[in-house]
């Protein structure tokens, strides 16, 4: 495994809408492997295959429900709505607040090819949300409702 360089916000390859993967080979285990390995060392929630530079529909996740993968996935189904603070590796030192649907239904494949289905809601709901939308060159940023600056929300306290 190998922690590879995340890819900022300034790049426009994080504005490309990435390619579905039709092979599932050790080369896709090998970056899976890598891609969990450096959202971990990011302390990142997630991480999309465009973050670090493969224009391919991939994302991994941790929400603290557990580590997922994601290949090809797909949004089948949104519910309800909710608002909250997002920041993203790709986009350091900022946050923003974003509208999200609360809860989802999200099919995919695993790395291996067999397709499963999750329904999720809430942080892990968020996380998958904010991956996808990578998987679409659209950034959080994009749709965020008000930027917060770390010097409000200090006058804040």
């Amino acid at each position: 495994m190998a922690i590879r360089e995340i890819v900022l916000d300034t790049d426009p390859q994080l504005r490309e809408k990435c390619i579905e993967v039709k092979r599932f080979s050790p080369t896709l285990h090998q970056l899976l492997d890598d891609m969990k390995e450096t959202m971990e060392a990011a302390n990142g929630a997630g991480l999309a295959a465009p973050q670090v530079g493969i224009n391919k529909r991939i994302f991994v996740a941790d929400g603290g429900e557990g580590y997922i993968e994601m290949i090809n996935p797909r949004i089948t189904k949104k519910s309800g709505e909710d608002i909250d603070l997002e920041g993203c590796l790709s986009v350091p030192d900022r946050q923003g607040y974003v509208r999200r649907a609360l809860k989802i239904t999200i099919e995919a494949q695993d790395r291996f090819g067999n397709a499963f289905t999750m329904e999720t809601e809430g942080w892990q709901a968020r996380i998958f949300q904010h991956e996808y939308d990578h998987l679409d060159g659209r950034l959080y940023t994009d749709i965020m409702l008000k930027e917060v600056f770390f010097e409000d929300e200090e006058e804040e306290e």
